[in-house]
């Protein structure tokens, strides 16, 4: 069974980001792609990181634990002023390779507007260097996302049109998962040389 880490990047408690996080952990269970001992959530809303470098850094070590566990992530990153919010640029600087390393991951971009596709480039072009996160070609952008996702059942055809979309593209981050562990496995990450990406 593959093991995800869904991780909801608002520094909100109670927010959009969470709701999305929460249902897209729970189609891995419905998809039967992971089970619920090999899923965990990180909200970065209840339980937040501090300003790196902090010398308590909080909730850090049980995402530390919980991230090593992954195979495959979900990375949601509400747009704030059309941008990747604080919160979820702060956990980039937390995770490094030890975590994260040839992984793949969705990106998930939410916007309460038609907007959500700023956190999308923003993260492709900086989050990954030092980590070594795979990000999938594929994204998910959730706009309006106050009326989707809400129910068991589509609330209306951009309801239905996000569902489908999501199970497609679990489906393919499932695949890569599985591709990936070997890739991961036959890595050397300590060569000291090149700790960190060009």
């Amino acid at each position: 069974m593959l093991n995800f880490a869904v991780v909801a990047g608002s520094g909100r408690s109670n927010s959009q980001s969470a709701k999305v996080a929460r249902f897209l952990r729970q189609r891995l269970l419905q998809l039967q792609l992971t089970d619920q001992d090999s899923s965990s959530l990180i909200d970065l809303g209840l339980a937040p990181l501090p300003l790196w470098p902090a010398e308590d850094s909080g909730p850090w070590n049980l995402y530390r634990q919980q991230l090593q566990a992954a195979d495959a992530l979900l990375i949601i990153a509400p747009e704030w002023n059309g941008m990747a919010c604080p919160a979820i640029k702060n956990f980039f600087i937390y995770a490094g390779k030890g975590e994260l390393a040839h992984k793949p991951a969705l990106l998930v971009g939410v916007s309460a507007g038609m907007g959500g596709a700023y956190p999308i480039s923003e993260l492709r072009a900086s989050s990954y260097k030092n980590c070594r996160l795979c990000y999938l070609p594929e994204h998910l952008i959730v706009r309006r996302v106050e009326s989707l996702l809400n129910g068991p059942e589509p609330a209306g055809e951009d309801d239905r049109r996000l569902r489908a979309r999501i199970d497609y593209d679990l489906d393919i981050l499932a695949k890569y998962a599985q591709a990936l562990k070997p890739v991961r496995g036959s890595i050397d990450m300590t060569t000291p040389d090149f700790a960190n990406g060009m």
